[in-house]
């Protein structure tokens, strides 16, 4: 979508919502927050426990908004201005999305699971991109606000649409999936993650269930769901599927009778070459994306790609070009003096089998010369009881993968530092502001320095902080040196 489309305009929203445009406008865009609104953006003032957007739309003017959904003329906000007033904001967001997900033919798909789902929605949205125009979550734009407000920029003439869908409690999907009505469900997998707020990872799996309540198909595309044929609780979500009426279950996976399976795979340390299966064609193809969970998450976007009526070979030809997304395993290279070392992004959450991961992509990276291989760790989130044990056993994995220092900060990554013999130990911290010094000191060039943790453990912080090294260093030198 260019700046000059015209995503709403006054008549259409105030025909969704039920309200009444003070003045006609038009939008090109849609926007809850105003720090990241654009101008041309349609900023809905969305109350919440701890804010008020009410108090941000004479901002959101200032910045460009072409107009703002209100439930009261805010006292800074001239009359006149091109306000559309509705009883409820957050209902008028949804009536919004309800009326983008109406107007388009385009094929959607939704995207959740307990670990992967960013990864996957990232990689379908831009092998899609080059068949056919696509709309996607942007970000982590998952939840209640966050689902809706991306089926809001959804324009009418996408072929496509790909939206994450995340849940930490039970019943939180059921109204997204109802909401986007997609003709295809993914769940990437199911694991023990926000343990804490269920009584089993039985439970989880039903949660994430939930996700087919929506699902809806026509003649050219049945409706569909993608499941992983290798995770445990396959053949409870496929039930779960069936019992939600929908007919076509399209599984992939290492197992024999998954429709697109994995044949080989050689792992390297900056991506991987594949030869899968797909409904017993034989393809093969790279993905530029490291680790062995990245070669499951391609196979995934195949099944998806499929059951959307894509074109299969074409999605995996495209693979090549993605990349990590940000905060979930991008790698840079960060100048030292005297060097560089590679620094890996993972901060954005963590769980036991995502952090496993990720000291496999570590370890097969090779340090330069008398470098490490340094990992930098959060707590992991909303894993109950079980989080000191869990903390504590990503020892073996770590020792496995050929970790030579591991940082920790947090109150349950104190019984992994504890678990790790003396030569591992880099430091431990009681947050990351604190062990960010630590760090600072111990890295050298040649390292690789792998950083994770929950969203909530705050790892970006020891993230900007090494990025930030770099940018003094540029500020240090000559005013006549060049790029070399």
């Amino acid at each position: 979508m260019t700046d000059q489309h015209v995503l709403w305009r006054s008549d259409d929203a105030a025909a969704a919502t039920g309200g009444a445009s003070v003045a006609p406008w038009t939008a090109t865009g849609v926007s809850i927050d105003t720090r990241s609104l654009l101008p041309g953006d349609l900023f809905v003032a969305l109350r919440g426990p701890n804010f008020d957007g009410h108090d941000y739309v004479m901002e959101g003017f200032t910045r460009g908004a072409a107009a703002a959904i209100v439930a009261r003329r805010p006292p800074t906000v001239p009359e006149g201005a091109p306000l559309l007033l509705v009883d409820d904001t957050f209902e008028a967001l949804r009536a919004l999305a309800r009326c983008a997900r109406g107007r388009t033919a385009g094929r959607i798909c939704a995207i959740t699971g307990s670990v992967g789902k960013t990864g996957v929605k990232e990689a379908l949205r831009a092998v899609l991109a080059q068949q056919g125009p696509t709309a996607a979550s942007e970000g982590n734009l998952n939840n209640q606000w966050g689902v809706p407000l991306s089926l809001t920029r959804m324009g009418a003439d996408e072929a496509y649409g790909v939206f994450e869908m995340g849940m930490n409690h039970a019943g939180e999907l059921k109204p997204l999936s109802r909401l986007a009505r997609p003709h295809v469900a993914v769940i990437t997998n199911v694991e023990a993650v926000h343990k804490a707020h269920f009584s089993s990872v039985e439970a989880i799996a039903d949660a994430k269930a939930e996700i087919f309540e929506g699902v809806e198909g026509g003649a050219e595309v049945p409706g569909a769901a993608v499941l992983n044929r290798d995770n445990p609780y396959f053949p409870r979500l496929r039930a779960a599927a069936e019992g939600a009426g929908i007919a076509r279950i399209v599984a992939f996976g290492r197992a024999t009778d998954a429709e697109v399976r994995l044949v080989e795979a050689a792992i390297g340390a900056d991506g991987s070459r594949i030869r899968a299966s797909v409904f017993g064609s034989i393809l093969d193809f790279s993905i530029a994306a490291p680790g062995a969970h990245w070669v499951m998450n391609s196979l995934c976007v195949l099944a998806a790609a499929d059951a959307l009526g894509a074109d299969v070979a074409r999605a995996a030809a495209g693979l090549v070009q993605v990349a990590a997304p940000d905060g979930r395993g991008r790698r840079m290279i960060i100048q030292l003096p005297g060097g560089a070392f590679k620094l890996i992004d993972d901060s954005y959450n963590a769980s036991p089998v995502s952090m496993a991961a990720a000291f496999d992509v570590l370890g097969r990276i090779a340090p330069d010369a008398a470098g490490r291989r340094i990992a930098v760790l959060g707590d992991m989130l909303e894993l109950g009881d079980d989080a000191p044990s869990l903390h504590a056993a990503l020892a073996e994995p770590l020792r496995a993968s050929g970790i030579d220092l591991v940082f920790t900060a947090g109150r349950d990554m104190a019984h992994l530092a504890a678990a790790l013999p003396a030569t591992m130990r880099g430091g431990h911290a009681e947050d990351s502001a604190r062990l960010v010094p630590l760090v600072e000191a111990a890295v050298r060039p040649g390292d690789v320095v792998c950083v994770k943790g929950s969203a909530g453990s705050r790892m970006g912080v020891v993230v900007r902080a090494l990025r930030a090294r770099e940018a003094d260093l540029d500020v240090e030198r000559p005013r006549s040196a060049t790029p070399g």
